[in-house]
């Protein structure tokens, strides 16, 4: 079971509302609005997928990795350790 099956609806309905911000921003460039404007919302986008990132990543750990280490697994937390490492490095780029 994945860390954010709990959340999943949540997760859900932000995705969509991203989704949404996507589809509005695709309307701004065809009615050729200021490009301020445009990057004004790009950067909406960017910060609300940032948070879903987030999310995910903390469900990852409080689940997923502490669940390899009540499980005694050090292999498979040290994984999961490099896991969430890798996927900070991407969100930090």
């Amino acid at each position: 079971m994945h860390g954010y099956v709990m959340n999943k609806d949540q997760y859900l309905r932000r995705l969509a509302r991203i989704e949404g911000q996507v589809r509005g921003l695709q309307r701004m460039i065809d009615e050729d609005t200021y490009c301020i404007d445009v990057l004004t919302q790009v950067n909406a986008v960017n910060a609300a997928l940032k948070g879903v990132a987030l999310g995910l990543l903390d469900e990852h750990v409080r689940h997923c990795v502490r669940e390899a280490t009540e499980a005694g697994d050090a292999a498979n937390t040290d994984r999961m350790v490099t896991e969430a490492t890798k996927a900070i490095e991407r969100l930090v780029r």
